[in-house]
C-alpha cells in the first residue's frame, strides 16, 4: 500500500525567543521534518511546512536560512490570510497572545500555543469560548507531562505504587543571575517587570495546574505568598531596572481526594537537588522522588529507620537508600511528543485533552494566587466552563 504524505501549514508566531527557538523550532518543528513528519493511524504522513513570523524580518529569515525552512515573513496579518496555512502558534509575550489568539481564529486557524495563554483569566474564558463557537481545534503546551520523570511518577499511580496517596513537595527553581557583576541574566528582563507581563507566580502556577490536576488531583484550593527578594536587575543593554515582579513563590495546594500539594517556585535559589525541578511524592505504600529524567522510590517495606539523635553526626546516606526507576521505554523530547499528537487531532482526530479551557484553568490559579497573596488568605478555586 502507497504511503500518502501531506502538507500541513503551520504559522509560527515568537519562535525568535528561547523557547518558541529551541523547544518548538529545532526540536519540535524541525526533528519532526527530518524524521519524515508525523505518522497517522492509517500509516500516512503529515509534513508541517511552517511559516516564520516575527517583526524583525532579517532575524527570522536568518533563522530559516539556518534550518532549512524556505517561508518567513514579518506581516503577520498576511499570514493569516493564507488558507493553506492551517494551524497558528504562538510563543511570543503573554500580553499580547490573546489578541493574537483571536484574530487567528477569526482567521479561521487552529490553534496551538504556549502558556499562560492570557493575562488574566476573563481574557483566557473568553478565547476558549470564542474557539468552540467557531469549532476550531485548539491546543495549550503542558510539557512537564511528558517529561521522563514525571511520566515514571504517573506509571507509578497507574501501578498502584503509592497505596493512598497524601502528600506532593515540589521544588522548582535556581539562580537567575543578576547581570551586574559579569554573569549575564539566564532569563529575559521582562520576566522581572509587572507591565510586561512578568512574574514567577504567573509563569509556573500555569505548569502546577495542569500537573497537579493530572497526575495528583484536581486543585480545589490554594494558599500563596509570593516576593520580590532581588528588587535591582541588570537588563539585556547593560542598564539597571527596577525588578518589581515576584521573583519567587511558595504555593501550598488542596487537591481531590485529600492529598496536600506544596510548591515552592524560585529563580533566587541556589540548587542542592537532584534536579531543577523535584517532585517528592508520598503515599501509605511508598513515596517517590522525580526529577525531569530520572525518578527513585522507596517502598514501605525499604523504609529505613532513622533515630532523631542531633548529639552524634548522621550516619545514613539517605539517597542510598532509594531504588531508581529503569528507562524502560525511549522517551523523546516532550514538546516534540505534544507537537506530535496536536498534529494528529487536527489532521485526523486523534485524541486530545489540553485544549483552551485547560489553559484558562493555569490562568486561574495565577490569578487566585496572586489575589491569596495580596489578600493573605486561603482561596477555593472554582471550576470553569465555557
Amino acid at each position: 500500500m502507497q504511503v500518502a504524505t501531506k502538507k500541513l501549514g503551520i504559522i509560527m508566531h515568537g519562535v525568535t525567543g528561547r523557547m518558541g527557538l529551541n523547544q518548538h523550532l529545532v526540536r519540535s518543528i524541525v526533528a519532526i521534518r527530518a524524521q519524515g513528519g508525523v505518522v497517522l493511524p492509517n500509516g500516512d504522513r503529515v509534513m508541517p511546512d511552517p511559516i516564520l513570523v516575527g517583526r524583525n524580518a532579517e532575524k527570522v529569515a536568518a533563522l530559516g536560512r539556518q534550518y532549512g525552512i524556505e517561508r518567513t515573513t514579518s506581516d503577520l496579518a498576511a499570514a493569516l490570510k493564507n488558507p493553506d496555512d492551517t494551524i497558528f502558534f504562538d510563543a511570543a509575550t503573554t500580553q499580547a497572545r490573546a489578541d493574537l489568539i483571536t484574530q487567528a481564529i477569526a482567521a479561521g486557524k487552529h490553534i496551538y500555543c504556549e502558556k499562560p495563554i492570557a493575562d488574566t483569566v476573563d481574557k483566557a474564558l473568553a478565547i476558549a469560548r470564542l474557539a468552540k463557537e467557531r469549532g476550531i481545534k485548539h491546543g495549550v503546551v503542558q510539557d512537564k507531562l511528558f517529561l521522563p520523570g514525571l511520566r515514571k511518577i504517573a506509571k507509578l499511580k497507574e501501578a498502584g505504587f503509592f497505596g493512598r496517596m497524601f502528600s506532593v513537595r515540589g521544588e522548582f527553581g535556581y539562580w537567575v543571575f543578576e547581570g551586574d557583576w559579569g554573569q549575564p541574566a539566564q532569563r529575559p528582563s521582562w520576566n522581572y517587570k509587572l507591565a510586561e507581563g512578568g512574574g514567577i507566580i504567573l509563569d509556573m502556577l500555569c505548569h502546577w495546574r495542569y500537573v497537579l490536576d493530572n497526575l495528583f488531583g484536581e486543585v480545589k484550593a490554594v494558599s500563596c505568598l509570593g516576593a520580590t527578594h532581588i528588587p535591582s536587575r541588570v537588563d539585556e543593554t547593560g542598564k539597571t531596572y527596577v525588578a518589581d515582579a515576584d521573583d519567587a513563590a511558595y504555593a501550598t495546594f488542596e487537591l481531590e481526594g485529600g492529598v496536600i500539594a506544596h510548591m515552592n517556585s524560585s529563580w533566587c535559589v541556589r540548587v542542592r537537588r537532584d534536579d531543577l525541578v523535584t517532585f517528592q511524592v508520598d503515599g501509605t505504600h511508598g513515596s517517590a522522588v522525580a526529577g525531569l529524567s530520572k525518578c527513585w522510590t522507596q517502598h514501605r517495606v525499604n523504609t529505613p529507620r532513622p533515630i532523631w539523635n542531633p548529639d552524634v553526626p548522621q550516619t545514613m546516606n539517605f539517597y542510598d537508600q532509594w531504588e531508581e526507576v529503569p528507562d524502560n521505554f525511549e522517551y523523546d523530547n516532550g514538546f516534540k511528543i505534544q507537537w506530535e499528537n496536536f498534529i494528529r487531532h487536527v489532521v485526523a482526530d486523534g485524541p486530545w485533552a489540553h485544549g483552551l479551557l485547560e489553559g484558562a484553568k493555569g490562568v486561574q490559579l495565577a490569578e487566585l494566587g496572586l489575589k491569596s497573596w495580596q489578600e493573605r488568605r486561603w482561596l477555593d478555586v472554582p471550576k470553569l466552563t465555557v
